[in-house]
């Protein structure tokens, strides 16, 4: 089955040039020019990944981005403006899982998408661990990718899970940031260690009673992340 991909820009011309590359190899490509159309669009289909753009009409990309991870773990991939650290960090900070800088070529774009299917897919079709893990407050159904807190399900970005997915199957076991880093995001992610700080952050604060007093994921200090 082809892979769907949902493009958001509101300059006309890339957004064009992306969906003719993608479509080159293959995938269902669906464009969108504002925040809102996104936004409908992705509530009404099923996105493989999602290139959002930071600058939008209407509502902007963390917007959409915010709005989305409300309803759905599908990837997401935010375009920021070059050498802008503080869009990536406020990307990441709203649920995105990935992020490319304006210029870009178009090749690596096409990498990074695939790397993150291909990563998602893996993810989700492994056979041989547990279907289900019961671990004090929180049940993770790793088949459908859901986590219950006291029996309430709790929305995770893809990523989010992936962490917490990792660290719970290997209790006690300290992950560097580094090796956080290479394990979810992959070994040709750009982006810094400050990507699993924001991750790990924004997982406390869905499923700790107390994320400045955390119960479930643990800093060790100095060294980095694990789960007891």
């Amino acid at each position: 089955m082809a892979k769907r991909v949902l493009v958001v820009d509101d300059e006309k011309l890339i957004v064009k040039g992306i969906k003719f590359s993608l479509e080159q190899d293959g995938m269902d490509v669906d464009c969108a020019y504002d925040g809102e159309e996104a936004l409908e669009y992705a509530k009404n289909n099923s996105y493989d990944m999602v290139l959002l753009d930071v600058m939008l009409p209407k509502m902007d990309g963390f917007q959409v981005c915010q709005a989305i991870r409300e309803f759905s773990d599908m990837p997401i991939v935010m375009l920021t403006a070059k050498g802008d650290d503080m869009d990536k960090i406020l990307g990441l900070e709203y649920g995105c899982d990935d992020y490319i800088t304006k210029p870009f070529n178009i090749l690596e774009v096409k990498a990074r998408i695939k790397a993150i299917m291909r990563r998602t897919t893996s993810v989700k079709t492994k056979e041989e661990d547990p279907a289900i893990i019961e671990s004090g407050d929180l049940k993770l159904d790793c088949d459908s990718r859901q986590l219950f807190v006291l029996g309430k399900a709790v929305n995770l970005t893809a990523k989010e899970f992936d962490l917490l997915e990792l660290l719970v199957k290997h209790p006690n076991k300290v992950y560097s940031r580094e090796k956080l880093l290479e394990l979810i995001w992959g070994q040709d992610y750009p982006g810094d260690e400050r990507t699993v700080d924001v991750h790990v952050r924004r997982l406390r604060e869905k499923i700790e009673p107390n994320a400045s007093e955390p119960k479930y994921v643990h800093t060790k200090w100095g060294v980095g992340y694990y789960y007891a």
